[in-house]
């Protein structure tokens, strides 16, 4: 019989789980920082029910290198954009875009979490007491943000979590979901070996597609580069009726119902 890939019998699937890249450890170069924006911005873009605990909007951007075998690394750019808040007394990021360099990225944790994954042009330098990192899409360069080092801190470990939807549109035009969105968790449990102080500027630049600029940067809070290991999981809370994730099932595609969308110049 000739050989056939797309379809795996249980010995395979059970290798196939094991080698999923979202369950996978990770070596990790960030610059981790948060910021005050308006009150009334960060309440009105957090859905149901999860609940501000603020103003602050954490935003993160990294170099990713995932461990699939000891023999093969796979690297990507990514970036996390998200306000702080809590449910059921756990607090978090609720996930408004996490951009990402590959399709691999962006497919597996939008299938397996939920998570709100844009494919972007991510670059993350990191040279002596400087780092930065820029996020672009269509030809706009919407996320920069520059760090400067300061004092070494040593090493750390701590579990960090965040919280998204997993929900797909309705293939039938009367409806909105295929089924009620789930509430999901997510755990990243980061083992770090360097942890920096740092000073940096946050610009957010306006793009049709990726409004981040709608919250604005009023104080920056914190701002720290990070490198280790991070490993991820997640669970499902709970499900939610569709009518409250409706008004932001948007923010996950590129919206053209946007008026008078102008694509910068990606030459």
């Amino acid at each position: 019989m000739a050989r056939l890939r797309y379809v795996k019998g249980p010995e395979e699937l059970a290798r196939a789980r094991a080698a999923n890249p979202e369950f996978l450890s990770s070596t990790v170069r960030s610059i981790r920082t948060v910021y005050e924006t308006d009150p009334a911005i960060a309440r009105a873009v957090v859905p149901r029910p999860l609940e501000p605990t603020g103003a602050e909007v954490a935003l993160t951007v990294s170099h990713v290198a995932i461990h699939i075998t000891p023999e093969f690394t796979f690297e990507i750019g990514s970036a996390i954009f998200g306000v702080r808040v809590t449910y059921d007394n756990v607090p978090g990021t609720y996930l408004i875009t996490m951009p990402m360099t590959t399709e691999a990225a962006v497919v597996g944790g939008r299938e397996t979490f939920g998570e709100p994954k844009k494919i972007a042009d991510i670059e993350f330098k990191q040279e002596g007491k400087t780092a930065s990192g820029v996020v672009s899409r269509m030809g706009i360069p919407y996320i920069e943000v520059q760090a400067t080092l300061g004092d070494e801190r040593g090493p750390r470990a701590f579990t960090e979590h965040a919280y998204c939807y997993k929900m797909l549109p309705s293939c039938q035009p009367d409806r909105d979901f295929d089924y009620d969105p789930l509430l999901v968790r997510l755990e990243w449990k980061h083992e770090q070996t360097r942890v920096v102080d740092a000073q940096a500027s946050i610009t957010l630049r306006d793009s049709p597609f990726d409004p981040v600029a709608d919250l604005p940067v009023r104080k920056i809070v914190k701002a720290e580069y990070e490198e280790g290991t991070t490993a991820s999981n997640g669970t499902v809370l709970r499900a939610v009726p569709g009518e409250w994730m409706l008004p932001f099932l948007h923010q996950r595609y590129d919206d053209h119902a946007v008026e008078g969308v102008e694509l910068a110049d990606a030459s």
